[in-house]
C-alpha cells in the first residue's frame, strides 16, 4: 500500500503540490486526472524517488520512499512522459542497456526482454532502430524499459501523448494485462476518457491540490444532477417548458434546451411528458454526466483549458 501524507513541493514561487494526501492500495489501477501543469509529473517523480518533497512523506508498505531508500525505490518502475529511449540503436539494445543498469544477469535479462517484447507485440521489431518506430511503439518500449526489473508498482506519466487511437488501445490492453498480473499501476492523464476506461479509483488534481477522489461513480455523485437531457427547440417543447422545469435546471442554448435532471422522479415521467406532447424521440438526446463535467463543476473550467 502507498500512503502519501501532506505532500508539498515548491519550485521557487510555484507550488507544484500543495499538502496532498492519497492512499493507493496494492494491485489497484489508480488514476491521477488533471490538466497540464496540475502537478501530476511532480507527483510521479516524488514517487520514483527522483526528487525530494519540501514537506510530507510517501510510504510504501510502511517504509519511507526517498532518494536515499534504494531498496524501496527498486520496487517502482517509471515510464516518464518524455521518452527515455535511444533512437539510433535497436529496441533490443535499448533494453539491454536499461537492464544492465538494474544489474540483471545477462541470461536472465535476455529471457526477460524476449518475454516483455512478445507481451507488448514488439518482438518482431526487436532488431529495428527505435527511430523507425511509430509513436505508439516507442511508448510501449518505454513501458517495457520500466518493467525490466519486475517492479511491484508501475508509474505511467501521460503514456499516450502523441499516440494514434489504435496504438492507444494497444497500450491500454498492455497496461490492463500487467495490472491483472498483480502490478499496481499509477496512471496520470488529462484525458477524461482514459481515466474512465482504465482506473478503478481516480483522484482529480488541479493547481497542486486534490479536489476530489473516489471511484468514477463516487465522483459523479458529487454533481448536483444525475443525468441531462438535450431537447431541440421547437413550438411543442416551448409549450411544456414550465412542466420541464419541475424536473431540474433548464439551460437555454441557441438551438436546444439542456435539462439537468434533479430531484426524485422516474425517468419514465419525463419521457411520458415528451410523448404526450407529441415530441419525437429523434428530437431528444439523453446524456449521462462525465468526469470532464465534474471538473468543470468543481473548478469552473474544462480539463484541457
Amino acid at each position: 500500500m502507498i500512503q502519501i501524507n501532506n505532500l508539498t513541493k515548491k519550485y521557487k514561487n510555484i507550488t507544484a503540490l500543495d499538502n496532498v494526501s492519497l492512499e493507493i492500495k496494492s494491485g489497484e489501477f489508480f488514476g491521477l486526472l488533471g490538466p497540464n501543469g496540475a502537478g501530476k509529473s511532480t507527483m510521479m517523480n516524488l514517487l520514483a524517488g527522483y526528487i525530494e518533497s519540501d514537506s510530507g512523506s510517501i510510504k510504501y508498505n510502511d517504509e519511507l520512499v526517498s532518494r536515499d531508500t534504494m531498496n524501496i525505490r527498486k520496487k517502482f518502475g517509471l515510464a516518464p512522459q518524455p521518452l527515455a529511449l535511444y533512437d539510433d540503436i535497436s529496441a533490443e539494445t535499448n533494453l539491454k542497456i536499461f537492464g544492465s543498469l538494474y544489474l540483471i544477469n545477462n541470461n536472465e535479462l535476455k529471457s526477460i526482454i524476449e518475454e516483455k517484447l512478445n507481451s507488448a507485440g514488439l518482438y518482431d521489431r526487436r532488431k529495428d532502430l527505435v527511430k523507425t518506430f511509430s509513436g505508439g511503439m516507442k511508448r510501449r518500449l518505454n513501458l517495457i524499459a520500466a518493467l525490466l526489473h519486475s517492479p511491484e508498482v508501475l508509474l505511467c506519466d501521460e503514456p499516450t501523448v502523441g499516440v494514434d487511437p489504435q496504438s492507444r488501445n494497444a497500450i491500454f490492453d498492455y497496461l490492463q494485462k500487467i495490472n491483472e498480473e498483480g502490478i499496481t499501476v499509477i496512471y496520470t492523464t488529462h484525458y477524461m476518457e482514459e481515466a474512465e476506461r482504465l482506473c478503478k479509483k481516480i483522484a482529480i488534481i488541479d493547481f497542486g491540490k486534490i479536489i476530489a477522489q473516489g471511484t468514477k461513480d463516487e465522483l459523479l455523485n458529487l454533481l448536483p444532477y444525475k443525468e441531462e437531457i438535450f431537447a431541440g427547440k421547437n413550438e411543442k417543447i416551448k409549450t411544456i417548458y414550465n412542466s420541464l422545469a419541475n424536473f431540474g435546471e433548464i439551460i437555454e442554448h441557441d438551438e436546444k434546451y439542456e435539462i439537468k435532471l434533479q430531484g426524485n422522479f422516474k425517468l419514465s415521467d419525463i419521457f411520458k411528458l415528451f410523448e404526450d406532447s407529441g415530441i419525437e424521440y429523434s428530437n431528444i438526446d439523453f446524456h449521462k454526466p462525465t468526469l470532464e463535467e465534474l471538473f468543470l463543476n468543481l473548478t469552473g473550467r474544462r480539463l484541457r483549458d
